[in-house]
């Protein structure tokens, strides 16, 4: 197995949505984030990897938690078992419009709490978000109010814009966990 660092991150607007990208290969939304590469800091990496995957620059705003173990890890086509050590960072885009790469993301989106219950997020971001203890976004997730710590609260909030307008729904998500996890 190897250990591999990475970053995911969490841009927030002034209105509390993060902003999420559509992986092409899945067609789930996740995290903007990847591998830390050789001789680049974590902080380095986040920056690099929201410039490629949703076309915008961000400042970083803190850590929000680093995360790892079992559902973290991965195994490639090729056999390679992985297993992720990702570290969060808050953000806000500081220059750019988001857009999709169009090569690893399709598509972009401002997500508020109460859409990202609904949406068809991918498990690495699922467990990403509850193990950053992301409050109101671990209790949409989950369903479990006990669970919050920290967070961010929008009400009211127009639907994001997104490359696929209306396309960013999929089975709730405890639905999902349950069913994967064989709960």
């Amino acid at each position: 197995m190897v250990l591999l660092p990475s970053v995911a991150v969490l841009p927030w607007d002034e209105h509390g949505r993060v902003l999420l990208v559509r992986e092409a290969e899945t067609g789930l939304w996740q995290t903007i984030g990847g591998a830390v590469e050789p001789d680049e800091s974590p902080a380095q990496a986040a920056i690099r990897e929201a410039a490629e995957e949703a076309g915008v620059v961000v400042e970083l705003a803190g850590i929000r938690g680093v995360c790892g173990g079992p559902p973290f890890r991965m195994t490639y086509p090729n056999g390679d078992l992985v297993s992720y050590v990702p570290t969060i960072f808050d953000a806000r885009v500081i220059d750019g419009e988001p857009r999709a790469d169009q090569e690893e993301t399709i598509a972009v989106a401002w997500f508020t709490i109460d859409e990202i219950a609904d949406a068809a997020l991918s498990e690495f971001t699922i467990d990403e978000i509850a193990d950053a203890a992301l409050s109101e976004f671990t209790i949409a997730l989950l369903g479990d109010p006990a669970v919050a710590i920290l967070g961010h609260r929008a009400s009211g909030v127009e639907d994001a814009v997104a490359d696929e307008p209306g396309d960013r729904t999929g089975q709730s998500i405890p639905s999902r966990r349950r069913a994967d996890r064989g709960r």
